[in-house]
């Protein structure tokens, strides 16, 4: 049992005996106490004190003493007004220990045949360019927030949509027969993802010259827009797609065939996957039925042009286009499609969308649509709302292919290692294997953990060169300080250093408040899963490994001629270095053995 559940279940008697209070032990939360106090772990007594009728500070000093007299964890304790602070008996932090180093999941709960079951929907590409930062943290919020809410006891299901169909998808299309000369990813050597991506700017380049020739023969933009054969063009094409024309339908798969691959290489670089793949393509037409359906049921209506609508006035919201009158579909009609596939795939009890916050009101929409068709999931449905990210010099925009690509950007991310890691010397002595084993470790690292230490609802600047720095709240500093732990314990392996009983060894102050801090751990994981915040997970490893390093400089472990002082901070350092492992497991960063 945690020190936290043993604090809690012991102040929950003492209020009982005390007071007469009933206190469910899950409402007392012990907090660890501030530097500036005496103690390991505070306790709020303000909930009690009109039962007690006594002063704050009486009703402190009342449990605390309790707690003295009944709890062998319980050592000493002091009152600050409303706030109960108790030290820690010193050699109970050693049990702690044991604890943590006994259990192989420590900071987990395992899934259950009943756990709930939850869906993560994440990337959600279109197949008319490759992957580019942006969808990087999309992508790594979505996989890590998988990682959390399974290490959380739930069982997950990592989905994708891809968006794989419409005009943005015709434009590449139509570039690629006009000014290509039949190129593919083979005959040019380029990764499918980013041929076809060089077509979708390429239709841009030469959209914005045509518009360009007509508006300088006197035409407005609108009326050069208007005009534009080109853009007619493509909207031609997209019809014929949609009427199934099969010159137009095999030159799609072709190309999206190329994208998909350029796709699979750039996740499993990544170290992401899913479970579960939709395309727009198959579900838009579901998404028609379904609204149709609600329109027989009078959950939706018609106007007189055959357009079909939801009013959500009643709500608070205004009245949203679900067909058009031509009857083509739109976003929300291919969402609500979707929901429908995956209603229909898993029996799902929640659905997390992890999609941008500029799509806040898009599913504010889908929430009270699903909910009304009957999705038992649809009014509780989680948009994971994230803020945007840019480069120092500002925003990125595809078309002009001016966005940073995925694919670029872990290349640059590996080399910069490489040559900070060789500046610094702490590649010295490995073999090449290895070197480019640990540049490509530590560069995705860096990449990974930069993204995911912010806060997600925050828009962020990405700058590669600062998140490659090995020291401060960077990936390479928590993985050069693991790798060191590792090295260390190596030594101690060589050196014969044999653990010994450490129970009664009285801890000092370091070494106590690292064990509080590892004791942390499960809360941190369960707090990131309620909150969907994987930088509490990045936060807190950071603050783990700074109270480590404090930790190595001030004890020293191999010249520490006490055998059981020694085996006591070998075990720490052990515990540590696998907490940091699991922590950058659940961001998806791995961790160097040697460094």
């Amino acid at each position: 049992m945690s020190i936290d559940k043993i604090i809690s279940e012991a102040a929950s008697k003492a209020v009982k005996e005390l007071y007469g209070i009933d206190a469910d032990p899950a409402s007392i939360a012990p907090q660890a106490t501030r530097k500036e106090f005496e103690g390991n772990l505070t306790i709020v007594v303000f909930p009690w004190v009109k039962a007690a009728r006594k002063a704050p500070e009486a009703v402190g000093a009342e449990i605390g003493q309790w707690l003295v007299d009944n709890e062998p964890a319980v050592a000493a304790f002091n009152v600050v007004k409303g706030f109960l602070n108790l030290v820690i008996t010193p050699t109970f932090w050693n049990s702690v220990l044991v604890a943590i180093e006994s259990e192989p999941n420590y900071g987990f709960k395992a899934a259950g045949p009943e756990s709930p079951l939850v869906m993560v929907e994440y990337s959600s590409p279109n197949t008319n360019k490759p992957l580019h930062l942006g969808h990087l943290r999309n992508i790594l919020l979505g996989s890590s927030l998988a990682n959390i809410l399974g290490a959380c006891g739930n069982r997950v299901v990592k989905t994708n949509i891809v968006n794989d169909r419409g005009i943005h998808i015709c434009k590449s299309m139509l570039a690629w027969q006009r000014w290509f000369d039949g190129a593919t990813p083979e005959s040019t050597g380029t990764k499918g993802d980013h041929l076809v991506g060089d077509c979708y700017v390429s239709f841009d380049k030469h959209y914005k010259e045509e518009l360009a020739e007509l508006q300088a023969k006197g035409m407005s933009k609108e009326e050069a827009e208007a005009a534009s054969t080109i853009m007619a063009d493509a909207r031609a094409m997209l019809r014929k797609w949609e009427e199934g024309d099969p010159e137009v339908r095999a030159l799609w798969e072709k190309m999206n065939s190329w994208v998909y691959a350029g796709f699979d290489q750039t996740y499993e670089r990544m170290g992401v996957g899913f479970d579960k793949i939709y395309y727009e393509s198959k579900t838009y037409l579901d998404g028609k039925e379904k609204v149709l359906e609600g329109l027989e049921k009078g959950v939706f209506y018609r106007r007189e042009d055959g357009s079909v609508w939801a009013d959500l006035s009643a709500d608070g919201l205004d009245e949203k286009l679900l067909l058009r009158s031509d009857g083509t579909s739109v976003y929300m009609t291919q969402d609500i499609g979707t929901a429908k596939q995956r209603f229909d795939d898993y029996d799902i009890d929640r659905m997390i969308y992890v999609v941008g916050n500029e799509q806040n009101y898009h599913f504010q929409v889908l929430s009270m649509l699903l909910d009304r068709l009957g999705f038992s999931w649809g009014k509780d449905l989680v948009h994971f709302s994230y803020g945007m990210v840019e480069l120092p010099e500002g925003k990125m925009k595809s078309r002009e292919g001016t966005v940073v690509d995925a694919d670029d950007l872990m290349a640059d991310m590996t080399a910069t290692a490489r040559e900070v890691a060789v500046s610094l010397g702490k590649l010295d002595g490995m073999p090449q294997e290895e070197i480019d084993s640990v540049a490509e470790t530590v560069g995705q690292g860096a990449l990974k953990y930069f993204l995911l230490k912010v806060d997600p609802r925050k828009n962020m600047t990405f700058n590669p060169r600062e998140s490659i720095d090995f020291n401060g709240n960077t990936g390479p500093f928590i993985q050069y300080t693991y790798a060191r732990i590792r090295s260390v314990l190596r030594r101690c392996e060589e050196a014969g250093m044999a653990h010994l009983d450490y129970s009664a060894v009285v801890p000092n102050e370091k070494e106590i408040a690292l064990i509080q801090r590892l004791a942390d751990f499960p809360e941190v994981v369960a707090e990131a899963g309620r909150n969907y915040s994987p930088a509490l997970i990045a936060n807190y490893c950071y603050d783990l490994v700074k109270e480590y390093n404090q930790f190595y400089h001030d004890c020293s472990i191999l010249r520490e001629e006490d055998r059981a002082i020694c085996s006591l901070r070998m075990a720490i350092s052990d515990a540590t270095a696998k907490t940091i492992k699991k922590s950058m497991a659940l961001l998806g960063i791995n961790v160097p053995e040697r460094m």
